[in-house]
């Protein structure tokens, strides 16, 4: 069903409790609750929208969105049982923390250690399809943070992604709207998220057909620049 923006719509699934093949017994069934899907794009969006989805968060929701490399899933990073339940619904290893969000690159530098040589080549790619792996502060909750207490952390050149997380006024855990095992699966709509995650997520935000590519990783944990994998962007200012 097609739907303009700012527009939910939901679905519930029949789950067969009892049947009876070639029976003429009644079957029982019960429904299970799909995700709201909210359209919201690019083009003039309305700021209430961001707020909803920005309010499933704080409340501990866990919701799927579009960034400027692929549907993603994510929470509020500061809400550990929201963290705890993506790490079900992607049935990801807990010794493999997720990557997060920030709005901006002073929002950044209160998560991870930032210095000039980082500074000066964030500052130039940023916003963009870019995972920089930086040392991470107190700040960031022990459940983000690497054995060897790194992070990596993006700021994403997608508006409606970017918008919502300045409403939540929080960074957001990020991962792959795509299984674990099968990061190659092409998820490209809203439609493809539904289909694989509707039944374990909150809210799933429509903004049109996303050709799915990685970010490029780079780490800056020294002065030299190190990519880590080449994905969408160009690394050539890291090389």
């Amino acid at each position: 069903i097609a739907l303009g923006p700012g527009k939910f719509r939901q679905r519930w699934l029949p789950v067969i409790e009892r049947s009876v093949a070639f029976s003429s017994q009644p079957v029982n069934r019960t429904y299970v609750s799909m995700a709201k899907i909210l359209s919201i794009y690019a083009i003039n969006p309305q700021t209430r929208l961001f707020a909803q989805a920005a309010d499933i968060l704080r409340h501990g929701g866990v919701i799927c969105y579009p960034t400027d490399t692929m549907y993603g899933i994510g929470c509020d990073i500061f809400n550990q049982k929201a963290v705890k339940r993506v790490y079900q619904i992607k049935r990801r290893p807990k010794d493999k923390p997720f990557s997060f969000m920030c709005d901006s690159l002073t929002n950044i530098s209160q998560y991870g250690h930032v210095g000039n040589t980082a500074y000066r080549l964030m500052r130039k790619n940023l916003p963009g399809p870019y995972t920089f792996v930086l040392s991470g502060t107190k700040l960031v909750p022990k459940i983000m943070l690497t054995k060897q207490k790194t992070v990596g952390i993006r700021v994403p050149g997608h508006p409606v992604c970017l918008a919502i997380i300045e409403a939540l006024g929080n960074p957001r855990l990020n991962t792959s709207a795509a299984p674990e095992d099968d990061e190659e699966n092409q998820i490209c709509s809203a439609d493809d998220v539904e289909r694989l995650f509707g039944k374990q997520v909150d809210l799933i935000i429509d903004s049109g057909e996303i050709i799915p590519e990685p970010s490029s990783v780079i780490s800056l944990l020294n002065e030299q620049p190190e990519v880590l994998r080449f994905g969408r962007g160009d690394v050539e200012a890291f090389l």
